[in-house]
């Protein structure tokens, strides 16, 4: 991870920032190198959008209120840890755009239910809606929150199936 994080802050950013392209519409449109994987690391507060071995955007991310361990249960407030896959587009999302996470997976269920326990759901990397907010501080129910802006350029860049890894 650190070399990812290294090559991060020499990210393709002009780049593959001139291959975005919209016509003032919320959905942006791309056509540079392929998101073969989405890396989420918590404790830096960091989204890498990658491809191959190459950071190609590094994104601050916010995360669920309660950011420390990863999600277990239903309304922990955590974010989860592990490999999940982008699996769904909202375009009409209530926090601007959004992609979903395909937490719980199969681990996940059974840790919860051997807890007696739902492990919740609906896990989203999605913008910041229609409210300000604060950059220094947590607050989403679990998922990964970017600003508005860079959640325009996460939802044209990533595709159904990219693997998301959330690490610690």
């Amino acid at each position: 991870m650190t070399d990812i994080t290294r090559r991060g802050a020499l990210a393709l950013g002009a780049g593959a920032a001139a291959t975005l392209a919209g016509c003032g519409s919320k959905i942006l449109t791309y056509d540079g190198p392929e998101i073969t994987r989405v890396v989420v690391q918590k404790a830096e507060r960091r989204m890498f959008l990658i491809n191959g071995s190459t950071a190609l955007r590094v994104v601050p991310v916010q995360l669920g209120f309660t950011a420390h361990g990863p999600k277990q249960f239903e309304g922990d407030g955590r974010t989860p840890e592990g490999r999940y896959h982008i699996d769904r587009r909202n375009p009409n999302s209530a926090f601007y755009l959004s992609v979903g996470i395909d937490y719980p997976n199969m681990r996940d269920r059974a840790f919860a239910a051997s807890m007696g326990r739902r492990p919740g759901g609906d896990i989203f990397i999605h913008g910041w809606g229609d409210r300000k907010r604060d950059a220094s501080h947590d607050w989403t129910a679990g998922c990964v929150a970017v600003t508005n802006d860079q959640m325009r350029e996460v939802y044209a860049m990533v595709r159904n199936g990219t693997p998301v890894d959330i690490y610690a």
